[in-house]
């Protein structure tokens, strides 16, 4: 984690400006983070929202599903989180804004980091996308999902390892790849009806 690489000038000057405009709330948000119970609940989201919750609900879809339908289902939405890994990592390493706590010492890491640089928020765009995609693919779930996503964008803010900006851009990102994904295949692209 002890690489680094040079901004673009433009990037810098546009990062830098930004995360000047953010530091207030980044901040306030981040103080939380100093209650022990506070900290350990939102480390918790995030360590979640790493992949764990995403992946046991993803095994759960054949039993409420069935197993055709919720392997289709189970395809469709590996599919569209790898896409959203493709793209916050080429994002995140031709943009390379630092995270809030490398750039502020009044921004203090209440976890650790999985790489250095911070826009987009990968956390949030999966979030995002597996929050819609569960939605679409087993209703019931979206007041499950929903709360979660939002949960762990706020946690990356709180933890230190994110700005406002990189969070609603990552939650955007994920809400077109996921909408742009079931544009494309509206019953599910493994489904049944569409091979």
């Amino acid at each position: 984690m002890n690489q680094s690489k040079t901004l673009q000038p433009q990037n810098a000057l546009l990062f830098s400006k930004a995360d000047r405009l953010e530091l207030t709330l980044c901040q306030l948000l981040n103080r939380t983070g100093h209650f022990r119970g506070i900290r350990l609940f939102f480390k918790g989201i995030s360590r979640l929202g790493d992949g764990v919750f995403w992946y046991t609900l993803a095994l759960s879809l054949p039993l409420l599903m069935g197993l055709e339908q919720g392997l289709a289902a189970i395809g469709h939405i590996a599919v569209s989180g790898l896409v959203c890994v493709a793209i916050y990592s080429q994002l995140k390493n031709r943009l390379v804004r630092q995270r809030p706590f490398i750039s502020w010492r009044e921004i203090r890491a209440h976890t650790a980091p999985l790489d250095l640089y911070s826009f987009p928020s990968g956390h949030t765009m999966n979030a995002v996308n597996f929050a819609v995609m569960f939605s679409v693919f087993y209703p019931p779930l979206f007041w499950l999902v929903v709360p979660f996503a939002l949960l762990v964008a706020l946690s990356r803010v709180i933890l230190g390892m994110h700005y406002p900006t990189d969070v609603l851009v990552g939650a955007t990102l994920g809400l077109l790849i996921s909408n742009l994904s079931l544009m494309l295949w509206p019953a599910g692209m493994f489904a049944a009806s569409a091979v």
